[in-house]
């Protein structure tokens, strides 16, 4: 029932913000490199207090910027969905859409920039979000901005105050739990050649030897990786990219080949051959949630943090990535693998079929992986379970 995704490539959507300032001692994108960058019935009810034709719209200046093609049928809203929301402090786009639609990354379809409002394509605090009826289909605007948005300051006040797509305290909890190396950019990566002094192993307030940075500032900081088991592709057992673990931090005292980095603090030893990560990140946070353009069927591969079972807000790896079609802000479906179990009756055995356990939206994209946040998780979601498009 995806013929709606058609209406979802046209880029109307919040300003991507690259967030490159992280929680100090916890923050690490371990792919810091350069590759990257809505239950209403099918006729829609009469229209209520709340709606208006669009042809009484004369006095608002036409919006001259990219518009998203509609499709001729309504988006199913949300049982109880109210006319109008006020955003709240904390608010997700994807808690805001769930608010009024049934299936989340539908917003695309129904959000309504308006055009008196600087910024159309942002939702901050205190804004009203009203939801409006026009030529019968229904669409969610801003009905009245904040004073924080109106006001003089806004001009100068963080961007950041913006409503985000997903939580960032979470995203920001795999940053300092794991980590995944992918297999290219691991091989790219600096790495520790020896500890300074008569020293095999080093720790907190040892002094390091390091090869393969390049043109950092004195002062950069870095988070030490040791590389552990392989990650391999069940579907076809390639090498896609090893586990880590974060093991130290420290700081570049000395350029050159090899470099000098100071360990400020430490969970155990490093070792040669442990990687080197710069600190900062670029995680975009503001995205709408969509279907793929693409037909997407992978796995789950990995779970930040070791877990046997994923929840809500938990960050998984997917053995699938920009050459599959997969892109920031994609939503899939997870399902449960179906167990294989022996008939009793009419012999042999069967596989039970796949069920739906929860939703993730994809928020980091590389060749061959991508990083999903769990959104909703209405079963156990474990290691190997499927995702797939939306249904």
């Amino acid at each position: 029932m995806f013929p709606r995704t058609q209406s979802l490539n046209i880029p109307l959507r919040l300003t991507a913000l690259a967030l490159t300032t992280m929680l100090a001692g916890c923050s690490l994108n371990p792919f810091s490199g350069g590759d990257d960058d809505a239950a209403i019935p099918a006729a829609a009810s009469a229209p209520t207090s709340a709606s208006y034709d669009s042809s009484a719209q004369s006095s608002v200046p036409e919006y001259s910027g990219p518009v998203i093609e509609r499709v001729s049928e309504p988006v199913p809203l949300a049982d109880n969905h109210p006319n109008e929301y006020v955003v709240q402090v904390g608010d997700t786009l994807w808690d805001i859409a769930a608010t009024f639609l049934k299936d989340p990354w539908f917003w695309p379809e129904i959000w309504h920039i308006n055009p008196e409002i600087e910024n159309p394509h942002l939702i901050y605090p205190g804004d009203v979000l009203g939801l409006v009826y026009i030529d019968g289909l229904p669409r969610v605007t801003t009905v009245r901005a904040s004073t924080y948005r109106m006001s003089p300051q806004a001009r100068v006040s963080p961007i950041t105050q913006a409503v985000t797509s997903i939580p960032y305290e979470s995203v920001s909890a795999f940053l300092s739990s794991g980590a995944v190396l992918e297999r290219r950019e691991a091989d790219r990566l600096p790495y520790l050649l020896s500890t300074r002094g008569d020293h095999l192993m080093a720790s907190a307030g040892n002094e390091i030897y390091v090869r393969g940075i390049d043109d950092a500032a004195l002062g950069s900081r870095y988070n030490v990786v040791q590389v552990r088991g392989p990650l391999i592709d069940p579907d076809d057992n390639k090498l896609i990219g090893y586990q880590g673990r974060f093991v130290a931090e420290g700081t570049l005292r000395r350029s050159g080949d090899p470099a000098t980095v100071a360990l400020t603090d430490s969970t155990q030893e490093t070792i040669p051959g442990d990687k080197l990560i710069p600190e900062s990140v670029d995680i975009p946070l503001n995205f709408y949630p969509r279907a793929p353009s693409s037909t997407i069927d992978g796995r789950i591969i990995s779970v930040v943090g070791g877990v046997t079972q994923i929840g809500q807000y938990m960050v998984v790896v997917l053995n699938r990535g920009t050459r599959d079609g997969l892109s920031v802000g994609d939503v899939l479906t997870v399902y449960q693998t179906g167990q294989t179990v022996k008939d009793r009756i009419g012999g042999g055995k069967v596989r039970l079929p796949d069920e739906p356990a929860g939703t993730l939206m994809v928020f980091k994209v590389y060749d061959r992986i991508g990083y999903g946040l769990v959104m909703e998780a209405t079963q156990a979601i474990h290691i190997h379970d499927t995702v797939r498009n939306p249904i």
